[in-house]
C-alpha cells in the first residue's frame, strides 16, 4: 500500500492506494498549519481504512515547486516514514500531478502553481498520444508576464484565486479549467508513483530533494 503526500502549497492532500484501487483520499486548503495537521491526518486516514503504518510499502511526495516551508514539511514526513520503515520513496513534480488530472484538449496547456511573493510557477504542456507532456522548463513569473505569453487559445489550470479568474475571464485567449479540475489530487500523485515503481523509476531516498523556485532568477533549483 502506498501513501501519497502533497504539501507543496496551502493545499494539503494525502491518499492511500494499494496499486489496484484508491482506498482513501483527502484534500483541504490549509492555513499554514502543515506541521500540526499532517501527521495526525495521516494516522486518521490509516485508521479509517483499518490499516497501519506497517501496511505501507511505499510513500510518494510532491517535489515542488511550491512554498519553501510546505515542501520542507512534506519531504520531512515522507522521508521520515520511508527511512524508519524501509519503504520505497517516490518524488513527483507538482506540475505533473496537476497536468495528469486534466482532460485531453487540442490547445496548449499552462499549468500554474502559486509560489508566494506575488509570483507563480508556470509550465507549458501539450497533449501527445495519450497524456500531457511538458513543453517547457518551469517558469517563475508574475501573472502579468504570464498574460503576455497568451498569444493563442490556451487552457489554463492550477491554483486560481477568485481575483485570478476574474482577470483571466477578460483575456480572449484564456480557457479556464473548472475549479474542481484545478485541485491537485493526491490520488493522482499515488497513481503516478505506482507507475514510477512499475517501470523502476525510483531513486535512493537520500537523493530525493525538493524543487525550489529561485525567485530572483525565476528558475527551478
Amino acid at each position: 500500500m502506498l501513501l501519497a503526500v502533497d504539501t507543496a502549497t496551502k493545499s494539503i492532500g494525502m491518499a492511500l492506494h494499494d496499486g489496484a484501487q484508491l482506498l482513501a483520499e483527502s484534500v483541504w486548503s490549509g492555513k499554514g498549519y502543515h506541521t500540526v495537521e499532517l501527521a495526525p491526518e495521516i494516522a486518521l486516514m490509516l485508521r479509517r481504512v483499518g490499516r497501519s503504518v506497517k501496511d505501507l510499502t511505499a510513500v510518494a511526495v510532491a517535489l515542488g515547486p511550491g512554498s519553501y516551508t510546505g515542501l520542507r514539511i512534506g519531504m520531512a514526513v515522507a522521508k521520515g516514514l520511508a527511512l524508519a520503515n524501509q519503504l520505497e520513496l517516490v518524488g513527483i513534480p507538482t506540475h505533473d500531478i496537476l497536468a495528469w488530472g486534466q482532460p485531453k484538449r487540442s490547445e496548449p496547456m499552462l499549468a500554474v502553481i502559486r509560489t508566494g511573493r506575488c509570483r507563480i510557477a508556470a509550465m507549458w504542456y501539450k497533449w501527445k498520444k495519450s497524456a500531457w507532456k511538458p513543453e517547457s522548463e518551469i517558469l517563475g513569473i508574475t501573472w502579468q508576464e504570464a498574460l503576455e505569453l497568451l498569444n493563442k487559445p490556451t487552457y489554463i489550470c492550477g491554483e486560481l484565486e477568485p481575483a485570478d479568474r476574474e482577470m483571466l475571464r477578460n483575456q480572449p485567449q484564456a480557457i479556464l479549467a473548472p475549479p474542481a479540475l484545478c485541485v491537485r489530487r493526491p490520488g493522482i500523485l499515488a497513481e503516478l508513483a505506482w507507475e514510477y515503481i512499475r517501470i523502476g523509476k525510483v531513486v535512493d531516498t537520500a537523493n530525493i530533494v525538493p524543487i525550489y523556485l529561485n525567485t530572483m532568477s525565476g528558475k527551478s533549483v
